[in-house]
């Protein structure tokens, strides 16, 4: 994305204070723009409908999505939207941490799930790294779909284990796209370049049978790779 154009963010959440503190943060965030406010997950799904059918209206770069709605959850509405769009990202900004909530909404489609007590500093840059491809997940929740990984507990989204023929290296890429980490960042962890890292991302995504980031993420939870 140009660094000229701002990025155009949407904010489903039901709170009215909490949506004002979001305006707030949105309105004098360099390189943000708040281009909608809704408070129910119907108002949102509506609009992003009327988008999708009008090629004249600039679509959505994000959307931060909460849980607990008054009427259809965030997770439900999460499925909705990705079914409208394969690619817009959407990152779940919650109070929930329990460990089925997030295998859950990651199932959904989200492509990333952050708490809203994340200082504001470190929310605009990981809804920036999102933006780029990143996979953005509070460090509290990271270590819980770790955990989860590890010791395969896959039942929250009702999948056996499958393990696939994933070469190490390949597990090893794989988690740090769980972790939410960029391909240079994963490159440094690991020691190898990055135009390495992108050859065994794109091994990853065709034995997995997805093409983005955040779909690899899913499958692996629905898996329990890694």
């Amino acid at each position: 994305m140009s660094t000229q154009s701002p990025i155009r963010v949407v904010a489903v959440e039901d709170d009215p204070g909490f949506r004002r503190t979001l305006e707030t943060l949105m309105g004098h965030a360099p390189g943000f723009e708040l281009c909608g406010s809704y408070g129910s997950a119907e108002a949102a799904l509506a609009e992003a409908t009327r988008r999708a059918t009008d090629e004249r209206i600039e679509g959505w770069d994000l959307v931060l999505m909460d849980i607990s709605l008054g009427g259809m959850s965030g997770i439900r509405a999460t499925e909705q939207l990705r079914e409208l769009d394969r690619e817009l990202p959407i990152v779940v900004l919650t109070v929930f941490e329990e460990p089925s909530v997030i295998v859950e909404a990651i199932a959904a489609g989200a492509n990333g799930y952050l708490l809203k007590k994340t200082h504001a500093r470190e929310l605009l840059f990981q809804l920036r790294s999102v933006v780029d491809g990143g996979a953005p997940l509070t460090p509290a929740v990271a270590s819980t779909v770790l955990g989860l990984l590890r010791t395969g507990s896959t039942a929250a989204v009702g999948s056996p284990p499958t393990r696939l023929n994933l070469t190490e290296r390949e597990q090893q890429v794989l988690r740090c796209l769980v972790d939410g980490r960029k391909y240079k960042e994963a490159a440094e962890q690991l020691g190898i370049g990055i135009e390495t890292v992108r050859s065994h991302v794109r091994a990853v995504y065709g034995k997995l049978q997805v093409h983005s980031v955040a779909a690899a993420v899913r499958e692996a939870i629905r898996r329990g790779l890694v």
